[in-house]
């Protein structure tokens, strides 16, 4: 079996904007010995040859800060007139099945991906959706993954793709932009110009009506064919959280 890691390290990166950045305290082993003595384990007594142990502490962290899922919860507090799920409250089989890449390198900077993007690319590669896959969008711009920009460039997914994509039974999608819908600051610029209340975050808000998870950041979706490898995508067991950041990983033979 190989196994290809569709997840971002984990690091402080002065690059990430303030919102998305990451620090991690770490230890060093000598520390451990103090710790020990605390608890009355004298030093005489301590095992011969011991350093003491490493130990990390994450000192700042965003759930959505890195590669991650969102769960209901995030895109509203109900769903289907129903209170959302919160990201411990999503079924684990959700997150475990058949993958599928759909290609969208070619769309450009602020191009939404529509109904007709996705089907096209279905009929051109003789590909069909069944209910239960877990759907990765590649768009390319993990090549961005980390550069001050990251969060302001790219495509994303139409409030009509995302709706079309649960309707064929998928539960679970995720894309290597920066987020599910086109990026933030693009949105909010055309919300301003139109005038249009309905046209910010309109794919992430399909989840008021129809349930649904999207992980967003992936990386590595180049080394996956489009079809026949399994995903599995299991977050962190954040009680009541909005997502969790998740080591998802694709495994075929």
């Amino acid at each position: 079996m190989k196994i290809i890691d569709l997840s971002k390290p984990i690091q402080y990166n002065k690059n990430d904007p303030w919102f998305m950045r990451v620090k991690i305290k770490h230890k060093p082993h000598k520390k451990a010995k103090w710790l020990i003595r605390v608890f009355g384990l004298p030093f005489k007594l301590f095992p011969k040859n011991f350093v003491g142990w490493a130990d990390d502490s994450i000192q700042k962290m965003g759930v959505h800060s890195t590669t991650h899922i969102d769960a209901p919860w995030h895109y509203s507090p109900t769903t289907e007139g129903k209170k959302s799920k919160t990201i411990d409250e999503v079924p684990l089989d959700w997150c475990y099945g058949e993958g599928i890449v759909i290609d969208m390198k070619h769309k450009e900077d602020f191009d939404p991906i529509t109904v007709s993007d996705i089907e096209f690319f279905l009929e051109e590669n003789n590909l069909s959706l069944s209910a239960g896959m877990i759907v990765l969008i590649k768009t390319g711009r993990d090549k961005y993954n980390g550069t001050k920009n990251f969060h302001k460039i790219g495509t994303g997914m139409s409030a009509d793709a995302t709706s079309w994509l649960i309707d064929h039974g998928i539960k679970v999608m995720g894309i290597d932009s920066w987020g599910w819908d086109l990026p933030l600051p693009y949105m909010v610029k055309k919300a301003k110009e139109t005038n249009n209340p309905d046209l910010f975050w309109e794919a992430h808000l399909v989840g008021k009506d129809k349930e649904y998870c999207h992980m967003e950041q992936l990386v590595n979706l180049d080394a996956l064919p489009y079809v026949g490898f399994k995903v599995a995508v299991f977050p962190l067991k954040i009680v009541g959280a909005s997502a969790a950041p998740a080591r998802v990983v694709a495994m075929f033979d």
